[in-house]
């Protein structure tokens, strides 16, 4: 969870046309430096400072009123205005004399495509400027292209990049905003690549040296980060402490993106300490300071919250509202997520190409250039060379048949969970709707299973999360043995996974589950294989909730609630006649394990 915290969107922007004749004012260049310093400090005052030198430019020179351009223009990009940001930027790259001035602008640009979605776009022009920085004697300019280039290469996926630019900043800068900065962008990296795993007195060593730098902001979103990790190791307690320390100081920057991000995780942390009104109170706050039109991490956990505490109320109207957005902003997110790893794919892929065929004339002119020379050598010395070549350029081809076989891997990997190798939720989603579509059309039956394993909290916090990780392994193993290849298997997230079991009734879906329940449940885990695990199980067929899956998936938590509700290690199905539906370890089915179930019989 995070933003770009170099160009957000706060205040009102100060458009060009402010630039009047006025009457002369202090020293412009000492306000020009005053104000680019405090542009996050004191955003308030640089807004000041700005309307002050815009009512006077009659003293300025060209590189004054140059410097003057850039700042309005990154004020306009500030205030989220990246439509009319963008024009003047490109003029400053365009027509500035300052090569120092014309690489600021180009940081700026490159955040605000970011921020926007032209993403291919972004990484092009952030590589053309990591190539140009050596030649840049300013470093508080490369400064800003390293600070772009770890925020984009961090949502790109590419953490340990992003750590190395943070650590180039650092070592320019050891103490000051710039420092906070780099500190910042590291560990932002490392907390998306692995979580907290840096030493606890580094983060907070980040978080002292913004203090000192008066950039309040930026330490309160490494504290972010901080209370981020807290809530996905099961500390609630310990994060909701950590964000209302910081909340008021939050909703004083008036940053959106900041406040919408304490705001959901504040309702995430309530949640989990059972206390439902304030995380609802939360939710609510996160819903109306959100930036209107975005679809990001915060709101994907805000209306998951909300969907969750409707159904809890047992207010199934407003359920399957928060649950149909939750999806939306997942979706949306995972999309994003993947489009930004793509484009830096894509970009990287065609500056390795252009280098390769760059490469690949220059061999062919030296090729061009020994022939010529066969004239005046040894006809066997001139072929020798040639062979030689001939063997690089070969060399060359391989290595573009072995980078176009890598980006094929890469594509197959973004479909697969992680830990367990199955469908991850987005694929999962796409190849249900698809499967449901497929059995609709010939009015064929479909069953949803939602699977959820009880107490993995407590096998964590006992054994570990490697331990917790063989748990879910094992029970994945385990589904897999009984499950057919046309079957639609996935993790939703965490401990819960679905299965989508095509032309499949609710009576053989139960049996399929009652099958799966069993076998997990008789099935020690973990290294010693003295772990006992169990699993509850919730169903929803078409013959009683339709072929939309969003619907489905609602049926199926349903009964996966009831199902843990009434005391786990069972399996409930979600359907108008309810008097049978409950299977327990000391309650058989009624209709008991046939031959004829859908699961897979693992003697044959």
């Amino acid at each position: 969870m995070g933003t770009a915290l170099f160009a957000v969107p706060t205040a009102n922007a100060i458009a060009p046309e402010t630039f009047a004749r006025g009457p002369e004012s202090k020293n412009p260049q000492e306000l020009l430096v005053l104000a680019d310093n405090l542009k996050t400090s004191e955003h308030d005052q640089f807004v000041r400072l700005l309307d002050e030198l815009g009512h006077d430019t009659s003293h300025m020179t060209d590189q004054q009123l140059a410097y003057l351009r850039y700042l309005v223009a990154w004020q306009v990009a500030y205030s989220g205005d990246y439509e009319h940001a963008e024009p003047l930027l490109k003029a400053l790259m365009n027509q500035s004399g300052n090569n120092d001035l014309r690489f600021r602008a180009t940081a700026t640009l490159i955040n605000i495509l970011g921020i926007s979605g032209h993403y291919e776009e972004a990484f092009s022009i952030l590589n053309q400027a990591l190539d140009d920085a050596p030649q840049i004697s300013d470093k508080t300019a490369r400064f800003q292209v390293f600070t772009e280039a770890a925020q984009l290469l961090t949502e790109a996926g590419q953490y340990n990049l992003a750590v190395n630019y943070g650590h180039q900043i650092i070592a320019d800068f050891p103490q000051g905003r710039n420092a906070c900065a780099g500190y910042y962008v590291m560990l932002h990296a490392q907390f998306e690549s692995d979580g907290l795993k840096a030493a606890a007195q580094e983060f907070q060593r980040g978080i002292d040296v913004c203090l000192q730098a008066s950039e309040g902001l930026i330490a309160d979103s490494i504290r972010r980060d901080v209370a981020h990790y807290d809530i996905q190791n099961h500390h609630a307690d310990a994060a909701a402490a950590l964000l209302q320390g910081s909340y008021a100081n939050v909703l004083g920057y008036q940053y959106p993106d900041l406040t919408t991000e304490y705001n959901a995780l504040l309702a995430q942390a309530y949640w989990d300490k059972g206390d439902p009104a304030r995380a609802e109170q939360y939710a609510q706050y996160a819903l109306k300071s959100a930036v209107k039109g975005e679809f990001n991490e915060p709101l994907s956990l805000t209306y998951k919250v909300l969907y969750q505490i409707a159904a809890q109320k047992g207010d199934l109207r407003n359920a399957l509202a928060y649950h149909e957005q939750y999806m939306a902003t997942d979706k949306r997110q995972l999309d994003e997520t993947e489009a930004k790893v793509l484009a830096y794919q894509l970009v990287k892929q065609q500056m390795d190409a252009k280098k390769a065929e760059l490469a690949e004339l220059n061999k062919q002119n030296e090729i061009l250039q020994l022939q010529q020379a066969l004239d005046h050598k040894a006809v066997v010395t001139g072929r020798l060379y040639i062979a030689l070549l001939l063997t690089v350029l070969a060399s060359i081809g391989f290595w573009l048949f072995r980078l176009k076989r890598s980006q094929l891997r890469f594509m197959r990997l973004a479909r697969r969970d992680g830990l367990t190798d199955i469908f991850n939720r987005q694929h999962f989603v796409d190849e249900a709707e698809q499967s449901l579509r497929y059995v609709a059309k010939s009015s064929r039956n479909a069953s949803l299973v939602l699977i959820d394993l009880d107490h993995f909290k407590a096998v964590n916090d006992t054994y570990g999360h490697e331990v917790g990780d063989q748990v879910l392994r094992r029970a994945v193993a385990i589904c897999q043995h009984y499950l057919h290849s046309s079957d639609v298997f996935g993790r939703l997230g965490g401990e819960e996974f679905g299965i989508l079991l095509p032309e499949c009734d609710q009576e053989r879906a139960r049996e399929c589950a009652e099958t799966l329940r069993a076998a997990i449940h008789a099935e020690p885990a973990g290294e010693s294989n003295d772990i006992a695990i169990s699993a509850s199980f919730g169903i929803a067929s078409t013959v009683h909730h339709g072929y939309e899956l969003r619907q489905l998936l609602l049926a199926a938590d349903e009964a996966l609630y009831r199902a843990k509700r009434d005391g786990r290690n069972r399996v409930v199905v979600n359907a108008s006649r309810t008097s049978d539906d409950v299977s327990s370890p000391t309650e058989p089915s009624l209709y008991g394990i046939r031959n004829t179930t859908h699961c897979a019989d693992p003697t044959h």
